[in-house]
């Protein structure tokens, strides 16, 4: 069965996309924190109070992005490499690792971005190591108790620059469309426009329609198949986009408003990140967890906007 619509042209620059994916690597060596050890750590000391930081934010976020791979051992002994090459004056051990990088949540950079066009969905990360055949040959006895990792970001679906990231337990934590609102309120309130948002039909709910009112941001989002538009029930602007969703049905809706373009600004992100870090977060602790969820997009994003930057000032 063929698939409705127009057929699929990729119409990337292959040439500039392949020296992004070559550049990418580079940030795996950010050497930077080399040059300004001295005084980022004067800076941070600066009215501290206890003892004094012995290790600047800018290598633990280093360490952060290399903890994605090594456990906390293996990060001891790799900044030991670094003192033995000459490059960093000294090493922690790896209990100082923990407690600097086990709850550390970066916080996004969206500085200079004016315009957006934002998406956001979740997915799911396992909170344990089994591998499908251990489970499939021995059966796993705690698979009702062990609850998954959620974790939602919002997300520019022409950039792919995540704005918002939200990460908890399944079970707890705000909604999609409630995470949504959020992120979308916090990028307004540091000076980005959002044009439109896309959401499938877990959004059509009237809080967000109404939150995305006052933000001017068009929505475009899917609708359930039981909306009425004959009665106002709570939004206005939710019977509006319904009445708009019923005269022109799902496919002729959808191609007037792009709604295709929510997938690489969402599924092509989650993709990305479990393809290069795996889907697995494990943590004796609810915060490791969250934070270790969080660190997994943000460094993605990270790598990806600076990988797409240095290309652009290539060109």
């Amino acid at each position: 069965m063929s698939r409705w619509g127009k057929p699929y042209k990729d119409k990337r620059n292959w040439k500039e996309y392949n020296e992004e994916l070559v550049i990418r690597g580079k940030f795996f060596f950010d050497l930077d924190f080399v040059d300004q050890w001295d005084s980022e750590l004067k800076k941070m000391n600066l009215g501290k109070r206890g003892s004094p930081f012995r290790f600047p934010g800018s290598f633990m976020q280093f360490m952060m992005i290399w903890h994605q791979y090594l456990d906390y051992r293996g990060l001891e002994g790799m900044a030991r490499s670094l003192v033995d090459l000459g490059l960093i004056p000294r090493y922690g051990d790896y209990t100082t690792f923990w407690y600097r990088i086990h709850d550390m949540m970066p916080e996004l950079d969206i500085s200079g971005m004016q315009y957006a066009e934002l998406g956001t969905d979740g997915t799911g990360l396992k909170t344990n190591n089994a591998g499908s055949y251990r489970i499939m040959k021995y059966g796993d006895p705690d698979a009702r108790k062990r609850k998954h990792l959620v974790v939602i970001i919002t997300a520019d679906v022409r950039t792919k620059k995540i704005i918002g990231i939200e990460s908890h337990i399944e079970g707890t934590g705000s909604s999609e469309p409630e995470t949504a609102s959020k992120h979308i309120t916090d990028a307004v309130m540091k000076g980005t426009r959002v044009k439109e948002f896309y959401g499938d039909g877990a959004f059509d709910v009237n809080d967000l329609f109404n939150a995305l009112n006052l933000t001017k941001t068009k929505p475009v989002i899917k609708i359930r198949k039981n909306a009425s538009a004959d009665h106002y029930r709570g939004s206005k602007y939710r019977r509006r986009a319904v009445r708009d969703y019923k005269e022109k049905g799902y496919k002729s809706w959808a191609a007037d408003n792009s709604y295709g373009m929510r997938w690489p600004g969402t599924e092509g992100i989650f993709s990305a990140t479990k393809r290069k870090f795996g889907e697995n977060c494990v943590s004796w602790s609810t915060e490791g967890l969250e934070s270790g969820g969080y660190q997994r997009f943000w460094i993605y994003d990270y790598i990806n906007q600076r990988a797409k930057k240095e290309v652009k000032c290539m060109n």
